[in-house]
Formats: structure tokens, C-alpha cells, sequence
């Protein structure tokens, strides 16, 4: 099996270290097939159409927020 090399901060290889039980390999090819995942998705839906990935990266992220505000309000209205 092929290997990377990731390079972090000092600051976060000490918090990582404050866990050894966590595989971070394990965790980092997770993060990169969810990575590849999510952009293999984004190819699927901008291939034979005008929009851009750009334009999909857009209309995501207006929908995350639309999400975050309705969780926040509904939130809200759970705290009364």
C-alpha cells in the first residue's frame, strides 16, 4: 500500500499526542475518502451541466447555512 506524508503544526501534533488510542492514519484516509467522496459527488452533478464546481461549492454552502439558521431557530423556540 502506497504511504503520504502529512505535516502539522507542533501545537497540533502535541494534542494529538495527548491521544494514542486514536489511530491518526486510520483518521486521516478516512478524511480523505470522504474528501474524494464528496468531490467524485460534485463531478457527478456538474458533468453535462453549465454549472461550475464552483457554482455547486456556492449553492452547498447556502444551503449548510440555510440548515445551521433553521437548527439555531429551531433551538430557539426548544429553549423557551
Amino acid at each position: 500500500m502506497p504511504s503520504i506524508t502529512v505535516n502539522v503544526d507542533d501545537d497540533l501534533k502535541d494534542r494529538m499526542e495527548q491521544h494514542p488510542e486514536i489511530n491518526w492514519s486510520e483518521v486521516t484516509r478516512q478524511a480523505i475518502q470522504e474528501k474524494i467522496e464528496t468531490l467524485d459527488v460534485m463531478a457527478e452533478l456538474t458533468s453535462g451541466s453549465e454549472l461550475t464546481e464552483s457554482d455547486v461549492a456556492e449553492i452547498a454552502d447556502r444551503i449548510n447555512e440555510s440548515a445551521h439558521d433553521r437548527v439555531e431557530s429551531e433551538s430557539e423556540y426548544s429553549d423557551e
